[in-house]
């Protein structure tokens, strides 16, 4: 089992910056490959970017890349995603998951994810 607990999320202005972090429980954090997805009201949850079990390959989705990066530290169970730039239309529950050791791609996937934290509310004013 897997706890995931996400925080950071906020209001902010458009063009400014927010971190995220997702907290994971358990000692086989760095075994699971991680990723961040976000839902508006309304709207199918998206895929925002994936990263590897060891950090080595990383992937965005079209919207957020050259904006948003994705990172992890294995010694302290966090995966963190950095969001610049940030504009309305992200405005958004994000939500970060674990799943287990797949391609990159499959990563967009929700169905790669066996575990999902609770979501941090991302509000873009304008």
């Amino acid at each position: 089992q897997v706890q995931l607990v996400e925080s950071g999320g906020g209001l902010v202005q458009a063009g400014g910056s927010l971190r995220l972090s997702c907290a994971a429980s358990g000692r086989t954090f760095s075994s699971y490959s991680m990723g961040w997805f976000r839902q508006a009201p309304g709207r199918e949850r998206e895929f925002v970017a994936a990263i590897s079990w060891s950090g080595g390959s990383t992937y965005y989705g079209d919207s957020v890349k050259g904006r948003f990066t994705i990172s992890r530290d294995n010694s302290k169970n966090t995966v963190y995603l950095q969001m610049n730039s940030l504009k309305p239309e992200d405005t958004a529950v994000y939500y970060c998951g674990a799943g287990q050791v797949q391609p990159i791609l499959v990563l967009t996937t929700r169905r790669a994810y066996d575990y999902w934290g609770q979501g941090a509310q991302v509000t873009v004013s304008s």
